[in-house]
């Protein structure tokens, strides 16, 4: 190990925790929405396509201060329909 490699690679390291402790950060909030969302909040993979029960489930406060899980409450898909449901065929026979 020469002297040379030894502070090149102490210098990007330096630039490095700079540029991590400086640097401009995006703000938790500021992310763009990219997939349609019910008004639960939770995507249309996770709502059965017949019946439209959501089958997520959620975090909340129980006895004694401990957490446990719960379904979610949301009964119907109420968000955007996709495209392909509009326009485009189903492929498969319908289960019968």
């Amino acid at each position: 190990m020469d002297p040379l490699s030894l502070a090149v690679g102490a210098g990007l390291v330096a630039i490095g925790w700079l540029g991590g402790r400086f640097g401009s950060r995006r703000r938790a909030g500021s992310t763009p929405k990219l997939t349609a969302r019910c008004g639960c909040g939770h995507d249309l993979a996770l709502h059965d396509r017949e019946t439209g029960k959501c089958h997520a489930e959620l975090s909340r406060r129980g006895m004694h201060g401990m957490r446990e899980w719960v379904g979610c409450n949301c009964r119907r898909y109420t968000g955007p329909i996709p495209l392909e449901e509009v326009f485009s065929p189903p492929i498969l026979p319908p289960e019968s």
